[in-house]
């Protein structure tokens, strides 16, 4: 099989959201971000686990991944849309009781106009100016916005990452001033803004990269491993070149593998020359350039040819791996491939 396999331990999952959710000490209900496929890892599976872990409350990006959240979760839980009630959303949010996040007064009136009495949220924009209301808009409609009775008030920090920054006092300010004296719940935190401390958690925290494995949340049980079987081996002659632009030559006799998996799987063309894959606890580099379905990887070094060799792994965590493709995990997750064979382990029934 030349098909990569990507392995998501679901027990690590609901581990992580368990010591997420232990640093409210009980005192706000934790939910889970599962936007984006649950950062690329199957938000089917990835969501009922935490269902049945106790998890409530989902975030999803638009209308249509709740829709498919929906119907993998039924009727119980909430799922709000972090992007609001946008044209064309009205009937999905009708009929599969999705709970828009509005940011805007256009939203506002489009959901009050279309769906009287349905369930939404507000999204304050307390300074990352990206989405929510601005203070003025906010102030000139929060009396009539809080009588129809908003399921939550949320903002969201732009520098949660970085716990020093004088960026996360001034958004907690601004949050509170906005909010403050409302009975709604209220939401700040996402990973970062949980680790901050109590005073940023409010009623509703929203973990999302913590959960699978990703930093801020240094002390995450990792999440993913990613196997990629060995199409082929052969012996490079020094002075022999390989792949496209024959981009590296071979120095001195050697072996390199040839694995299936490349840009089309969400491994970048900037980890050509810089990653490194792993035969169990011994590392290989990669070789020349990334393309499109295969790397090539320098065994020289190893005394059997392998069948596999990993990419993330206990020797190379998704953060790992970012740092070496000059991103962040966040992007190292959300890429991974549609060709992977996803494996799920653990998570209950």
């Amino acid at each position: 099989m030349a098909t990569a396999t990507l392995t998501i331990d679901l027990d690590a999952v609901l581990a992580n959201w368990r010591a997420l959710d232990a640093l409210s000490g009980g005192a706000c209900d934790t939910a889970a971000v599962v936007k984006a496929n649950a950062y690329g890892l199957g938000a089917d599976r990835v969501a009922r686990a935490l269902m049945r872990a106790g998890v409530g409350k989902f975030f999803v990006a638009t209308a249509e991944e709740g829709a498919s959240l929906r119907m993998a979760l039924g009727e119980v839980p909430d799922i709000f849309v972090l992007t609001g009630h946008m044209p064309g959303d009205t009937e999905m949010i009708d009929d599969l009781g999705l709970i828009p996040m509005l940011n805007s007064l256009d939203q506002v009136m489009r959901h009050f106009e279309a769906l009287p009495g349905a369930p939404f949220g507000v999204q304050l924009d307390s300074g990352m100016n990206r989405l929510g209301m601005e203070a003025a808009e906010w102030e000139a409609v929060a009396g009539i916005v809080l009588g129809a009775g908003p399921r939550l008030l949320m903002s969201h920090l732009a520098c949660a990452d970085e716990p020093g920054h004088p960026a996360n006092a001034a958004q907690l300010a601004e949050f509170r001033r906005l909010s403050d004296g409302v009975t709604v719940p209220r939401s700040l935190a996402a990973t970062g803004g949980i680790l901050l401390g109590p005073e940023y958690h409010f009623d509703v925290t929203r973990p999302g990269i913590g959960l699978y494995g990703g930093l801020p949340h240094e002390a995450a049980a990792p999440v993913v491993r990613l196997e990629l079987p060995v199409v082929q081996c052969r012996e490079v002659s020094a002075g022999e070149t390989v792949g496209y632009g024959c981009a590296w030559e071979a120095e001195i006799d050697s072996q390199i593998a040839t694995v299936a998996a490349g840009y089309a799987d969400g491994l970048m063309r900037s980890l050509a020359g810089r990653a490194t894959l792993w035969a169990e606890a011994t590392p290989c580099p990669v070789i020349g350039r990334i393309s499109m379905d295969l790397i090539t990887v320098d065994i020289t070094h190893l005394n059997d040819q392998p069948k596999t060799l990993e990419i993330l792994c206990p020797e190379q965590g998704v953060d790992d791996l970012a740092d070496t493709a000059g991103t962040i995990g966040y992007e190292i997750l959300t890429s991974l491939g549609a060709r992977y064979q996803r494996s799920y382990i653990g998570g209950g029934v």
